[in-house]
């Protein structure tokens, strides 16, 4: 071998011998430990490289080891813990100490009757702000929840415009009885809360587990939603609006036979003799006479009956102010919802009062009252008589009338609906009357004595009409 070859090869080694040890310097093998202000382990706390996807948790111990490039920074993170970042260029091994987040720890969250920190708090609770649910075209404050809070669903069961909203906070407890939660208003229970305009609310809260219960007893086995107003603010006296306008309108229909499609059934069902047969004959024609139906294009009930332009307007005004001792907000809200239903809609009209007056400097009063009033138009898709159920009807109810309608006239003898065992639907809701009017009026108030330091007493009244 030649002495040019063999220094060819050298330099050749020489030269990945350098490649491998630049490529084996990029990575660094960082070990560390993670614990809190009082140098107990943290479990579980997040060890990223900044900008990457490059991490692992701490293990039992609180400690972790990561393979890093050194370069960029590592973002140590927990639940309630200030995050840190931190150089490691040219280490190996780091300590980490945590701090409480103190701001997120120390918020306060109304918690039954009372106010608690939430570093204090041990069971499951979640809050969803008025801003964010001013921001949903719903006029029920029950709707606004939909997909808001994990483990809470809302459904209502019929089409009703006054038709209740369920809402079941990690599913049904009880098979045989009512598994709706317990409903709280500033910090009075009522039946459900309806009567509260969705722009009046300041928070709502949902208590979703069992710890709920240590609270309110059995009445709030199957959690707990409390609903806090608008309250009164120091400073000028500030008036806002908001309102908004929809459109509902039903997105698809169900397929149903056609004219020539039912003749051709009510053929098949008749036979060709005897009372049905006969009955058939005289309605829609002999057989050989079907073929009449192929152009004709029937009447689409669904379309009839729920197929309406549904406009939604909701108006909301807000008044508010106070000074050092007295602060008020009263909110009117005006809301008008019509059904996709012909004959069907909703109106209602809200006022909402609160007053808050420090007497003293150990006597304060506080003072809300509500009042709505409610106008409900139509029934909804169904009744309590299951004859009068107009979905059924705009389903079921023939397309075309036979006969009546090739010859543009009336058969005589018993009539179609008696021989189908149905009711045009048009006939029956334009035959169906019903208005629901309801006046609501609560009224609650508390009084406050404060005495030595840390001491409270608090009465409080309510009553509803």
């Amino acid at each position: 071998m030649s002495d040019k070859l063999k220094n060819m090869r050298a330099l050749c080694l020489l030269f990945f011998a350098a490649l491998s040890m630049g490529i084996s310097a990029q990575t660094v093998s960082l070990r560390g430990n993670v614990t809190d202000s009082s140098g107990e382990p943290i479990i579980g706390v997040s060890v990223l490289e900044k900008g990457t996807t490059n991490g692992v948790i701490t293990d039992l111990d609180g400690n972790f080891e990561l393979n890093v490039s050194g370069d960029l920074p590592l973002v140590i993170s927990y639940v309630g813990m200030k995050t840190q970042e931190i150089t490691v260029k040219g280490k190996t091994s780091i300590q980490v100490i945590l701090e409480d987040d103190a701001q997120a720890l120390d918020e306060v969250v109304v918690v039954g009757y009372g106010v608690s920190r939430k570093k204090d708090l041990t069971g499951s609770v979640s809050t969803v702000g008025g801003n964010e649910l001013a921001k949903i075209p719903v006029t029920s404050a029950a709707a606004a929840l939909t997909g808001k809070v994990a483990g809470v669903t809302v459904s209502s069961a019929e089409g009703s415009p006054d038709v209740e909203v369920k809402i079941r906070v990690r599913g049904g407890g009880s098979i045989t009885q009512d598994n709706s939660p317990l409903y709280i208003v500033d910090g009075f229970p009522v039946n459900n809360f309806s009567d509260v305009s969705l722009a009046d609310i300041e928070t709502m809260t949902i208590l979703k587990d069992a710890s709920s219960t240590a609270i309110y007893g059995a009445r709030g086995a199957n959690g707990v939603v409390m609903i806090t107003t608008k309250q009164g603010k120091e400073g000028k006296t500030s008036v806002s609006f908001n309102s908004y306008w929809g459109v509902r309108k039903l997105a698809k229909t169900l397929d149903v036979l056609d004219p020539y499609e039912y003749v051709l059934w009510q053929y098949e069902l008749g036979g060709e003799s005897g009372t049905t047969a006969d009955n058939v004959k005289h309605f829609y024609g002999d057989y050989g006479d079907y073929e009449l139906y192929q152009n004709q294009k029937g009447t689409n009930w669904q379309e009839e009956v729920f197929g309406r332009n549904a406009f939604t307007q909701n108006y909301n005004v807000n008044i508010n102010g106070g000074n050092e001792r007295t602060r008020f907000s009263l909110g009117l809200t005006r809301a008008d919802e019509e059904g996709i239903m012909i004959h069907s809609g909703m109106e209602r009209n809200n006022m909402n009062f609160n007053l808050n007056t420090k007497l003293n400097d150990h006597w304060s009063f506080d003072f809300n009252t509500r009042f709505t009033n409610y106008v409900v138009d139509g029934s909804g898709t169904s009744s309590s008589n299951s004859t009068n159920a107009f979905l059924r009807h705009a389903i079921q109810y023939p397309t075309t009338s036979g006969l009546a309608d090739v010859l543009g006239t009336d058969i005589p003898g018993a009539d179609i609906e008696t021989y189908n065992s149905l009711v045009n639907p048009l006939a029956v809701i334009n035959d169906t009357y019903r208005q629901l009017k309801r006046n609501t009026l609560a009224l609650n108030g508390g009084i406050t004595f404060k005495f030595l330091k840390d001491f409270t007493i608090r009465s409080e009244w309510g009553t509803e009409i």
